[in-house]
């Protein structure tokens, strides 16, 4: 005998939303040559913020600022809001995971895309809520979609990533304010711009920190290249900051990882110089899949979707071959999204392995 479960907890499958590389290398019994799945960023952070990091590695005895107040007042600054908008958490992921709790009663409906950030996904099933999934349409979230179904289903919560993952597709702003003014007052929209530093501006309308249905997510994830030390932050309407104060994990976000991000948002140069690097590692990426008849998807983001040109079960052939060539990558898994492959931008030797085995996959995945 053992303590019982709720059942809520009880009733949810034993998964989870990723198989790490770490873990695949682990059942492999080698390690990637080519670790482009992740989205990570192989850039790394600004030179300064790891100088700085090194400096304070001797404080870590000491317990994080709860409060987060400098990273905060930084973000606050950079996006010309107030500090009683922003709310720092443990990455984009950790952020989810409270706006869940915060908006989602058992058997709530709410309302994403089919194949979008299933990390979103199993915080939503973590809380009772009821997903009701949208279809992409052309390889984009499909904006009226969600907001049919937001209305057809009263949703307090709608999910939308603008630059997309898994795709690499955007919307100019103008779409995403319209689809905002469309929204009911009583659904919140979680506007994922986890990649919104490394698309076209015109992507990003303007923060409106005056509307309380709307929660804006960034991270330190990707374009400032610290994955590794779990930092985002949602900018909102003040009483929305103040409500995630009240079930937000005070110490989450470590002592180190508070002041990278200050530092890596002093260092906007840095940022200014990993953009085009990524531009220029998408069109390699883009270029290797052409030389070798597949069509790229544009992308505003730090990886580059795939279409193999065929359905579900061979795209995953070509994933597995690379697998095993010991290139990893990931792909979407959802019906028509599911026929690509997703190669994340990495550093020129990562490339060339790459464009090397990708002709060897492909044979294998035919059968030749």
């Amino acid at each position: 005998m053992r303590p019982p479960l709720t059942p809520l907890i009880d009733a949810l499958p034993s998964t989870v939303p990723f198989v790490g590389p770490e873990a695949q290398e682990r059942d492999r019994g080698r390690a990637f040559r080519a670790r482009i799945g992740a989205n990570e960023s192989s850039f790394g952070p600004s030179p300064r913020v790891v100088a700085r990091m090194a400096e304070i590695a001797g404080d870590m005895w000491l317990y994080c600022d709860p409060d987060n107040y400098d990273l905060k007042v930084a973000v606050a600054r950079h996006l010309d809001v107030g500090a009683e908008n922003v709310v720092i958490g443990e990455g984009i992921d950790g952020l989810l995971s409270l706006v869940a709790r915060m908006y989602v009663a058992p058997g709530d409906a709410v309302v994403t895309s089919l194949g979008a950030y299933p990390t979103f996904n199993f915080h939503v099933a973590g809380v009772g809520g009821r997903l009701v999934a949208v279809l992409y349409e052309n390889d984009r979230e499909n904006l009226d979609g969600l907001l049919a179904a937001v209305a057809r289903e009263k949703a307090p919560l709608v999910y939308l990533s603008n630059p997309d993952n898994p795709m690499g597709s955007w919307w100019e702003a103008a779409e995403i304010s319209r689809f905002i003014e469309a929204l009911p007052e009583t659904t919140m929209l979680v506007l994922d711009e986890a990649y919104g530093e490394l698309g076209p501006a015109s992507a990003l309308p303007p923060i409106d920190v005056a509307r309380p249905n709307v929660i804006r997510m960034r991270t330190f994830s990707k374009a400032y290249g610290l994955a590794g030390i779990r930092c985002g932050y949602a900018v909102a309407e003040a009483q929305v900051i103040r409500d995630f104060e009240k079930i937000r994990n005070h110490y989450g976000v470590s002592r180190m990882a508070q002041i990278a991000g200050v530092e890596a948002l002093a260092d906007q140069a840095w940022l200014e110089s990993v953009v085009p690097r990524v531009a220029a590692g998408r069109r390699r990426i883009a270029g290797t899949a052409e030389a070798n008849g597949l069509k790229p998807l544009a992308s505003a983001t730090n990886f580059v979707t795939i279409d193999c040109g065929r359905d579900g079960a061979f795209a995953l052939k070509v994933l597995q071959a690379l697998l095993s060539r010991d290139v990893f990558i990931r792909k979407p898994m959802v019906p028509v999204l599911d026929r690509c492959i997703r190669v994340s931008v990495g550093l020129d030797h990562e490339l060339d392995i790459f464009a090397e085995e990708l002709p060897g996959a492909l044979a294998a995945a035919r059968g030749n």
